[in-house]
């Protein structure tokens, strides 16, 4: 056997007996869900390198799955196998520095404020980059922990799906999102959600302010335009991109505070309560009356009522 092999061997054993803990539905799923969760993420190369970071796609697609295979009452909670998955000996978990796994991770808070990433071991991360591999695995997974939905699951992957739906209902082109519970959503939810208005508010403004113009970008993937709230989510549940601005981080405190504000023809207005030198190639005066610069689509323009909920709350006129 070459070593591939042997540690396809090796692992299609480990991931079909991994330590369950027993809930009062019986064994906890939650752990071959996120195995199967990360073997769907390195096929769709959201992770290129043995670093599994906590990323709205990951915790999102693990929901996903979740409510795809699980047929018990367990609670889909993601900060459970991706600490207690260490135990089964391949899977291990980095923290940020200073900080270490000398308390209970007891919800996802907690998880993401203590762990940077987890990591596989050695033998495991080329089973991950290879697709053959991959499916066995995948398979092997399906049919040890979830013979009875496993149909299902396939069949839904084939379609749309939560993250599918999700970005649909925040990109404003669908009027409701697929609903994984009925009840309100958790924190982790909306860490998805809010990783996802992060991510798709620059994306239609074409990675550019929507004032300035300015657009920088990095062969490290970092990015110098911010994905702005117009009505705070805090106050309006909405994290559509038709609540959100694209601007560069100046601009986005000015929005914030109130020095700028955008009238109804979609034009910057400059509060008359600020004192600074217009002669600044930067000054926030040189805005006034400047047209917005525009998504593609006016499904994606930022909404007149949140709007006009920013010129007579926040802005300083």
């Amino acid at each position: 056997m070459s070593p591939l092999t042997d540690s396809l061997q090796k692992y299609l054993h480990k991931f079909t007996h991994l330590r369950q803990g027993m809930t009062k539905f019986g064994p906890a799923p939650h752990k071959p869900v996120l195995l199967l969760t990360v073997l769907e993420l390195f096929g769709k190369a959201e992770f290129t390198e043995n670093k599994i970071y906590i990323t709205p796609e990951l915790v999102g697609t693990f929901k996903e799955n979740f409510a795809l295979l699980v047929t018990t009452d367990n609670r889909a909670d993601f900060f459970l196998p991706f600490y207690h998955l260490a135990g089964d000996g391949f899977w291990f978990v980095k923290t940020w520095p200073g900080k270490e796994l000398n308390s209970v991770i007891k919800n996802f808070t907690v998880l993401n404020n203590l762990v940077e990433y987890a990591f596989v071991a050695d033998d495991v991360y080329p089973l991950l980059l290879h697709p053959e591999q991959r499916n066995i695995l995948k398979a092997a997974i399906l049919n040890r922990y979830f013979p009875a939905s496993k149909e299902a699951y396939q069949q839904a992957k084939n379609g749309g799906g939560y993250m599918y739906e999700l970005e649909k209902y925040l990109l404003n082109e669908s009027a409701a999102t697929y609903t994984l519970t009925p009840t309100a959503p958790d924190e982790e939810q909306l860490f998805v959600r809010g990783g996802l208005f992060k991510k798709l508010v620059p994306q239609v403004y074409n990675f550019t302010c929507c004032i300035s113009g300015m657009r920088l970008s990095s062969l490290h993937g970092f990015s110098m335009v911010d994905a702005c709230h117009i009505v705070p989510f805090s106050q309006s549940n909405d994290d559509r991109v038709t609540n959100g601005l694209a601007l560069c981080p100046n601009l986005h405190r000015a929005f914030d505070r109130g020095l700028i504000s955008v009238d109804p023809q979609l034009k910057v207005m400059v509060s008359p309560a600020i004192a600074e030198d217009e002669r600044n190639a930067y000054a926030l005066r040189k805005l006034q009356g400047q047209r917005l610069n525009l998504p593609f689509g006016a499904i994606h323009y930022p909404a007149a009522e949140n709007l006009a909920w920013h010129r007579e709350v926040v802005f300083k006129g």
